[in-house]
């Protein structure tokens, strides 16, 4: 199973965009330079937005929060994993024990033969049900994961955009290039860890 493409999957952020409305209004004449401004800009955008960006990769990496979640969904699907071994390890040498019963005549009707196939067949429907259970479990575990996840950089970037007034936080992702000059990561980080609290297992 391919444990780290899944967690590193379910690590991506979310990040909460907050726009800037436009403050009063200039009634002297326009230069036009200024007409060309205005006529591109969205109503209640300003015409030179304050963006700066944030590398999810590296919150994923670095965030605490993230890394933890890591490492807990690596435990879940292998012990996903075990379960998986253990129950096919069981059923195999069942099946063997029937072959091996079967060549040495050790049936002495056809009606106990079709009783150890019947429980044979039994044992891989529990199976096929229990590693569907545990594979939702750890499903459900991980979707949760990552809502906490999202909630807790989102109400995380509310608070540090309060003081820091960007008009756009953006993941870096989003765009093809970013001045690095605009790069937030590391503050964030560092703020993110700052008041993160340990998840008990």
């Amino acid at each position: 199973m391919r444990k780290t493409a899944i967690v590193a999957k379910s690590m991506m952020l979310a990040v909460a965009v907050a726009f800037a409305s436009c403050s009063g209004s200039n009634d002297q004449v326009a230069k036009p330079e200024k007409q060309a401004n205005d006529a591109v800009a969205v109503q209640g955008v300003p015409s030179s937005l304050n963006i700066r960006y944030i590398d999810g990769d590296s919150i994923a990496a670095h965030y605490n929060l993230a890394k933890d979640f890591k490492e807990m969904s690596i435990r879940t699907y292998s012990k996903l994993e075990n379960a998986q071994r253990s129950r096919a390890a069981e059923i195999q040498k069942f099946g063997s024990q029937i072959e091996e019963k079967m060549r040495s005549n050790g049936y002495l009707s056809e009606a106990s033969y079709n009783a150890d196939v019947e429980k044979l067949n039994k044992m891989q429907s529990d199976a096929q049900s229990y590693l569907a259970t545990l594979q939702r479990n750890a499903e459900q575990e991980l979707m949760q994961q990552q809502i906490q996840l999202n909630d807790s950089i989102e109400a995380f970037i509310k608070v540090y955009n309060a003081e820091h007034k960007y008009d756009a936080i953006l993941l870096k992702s989003a765009g093809l290039y970013f001045n690095p000059a605009l790069d937030i990561t590391a503050e964030v980080i560092e703020g993110l860890n700052a008041r993160y609290n340990k998840v008990e297992d």
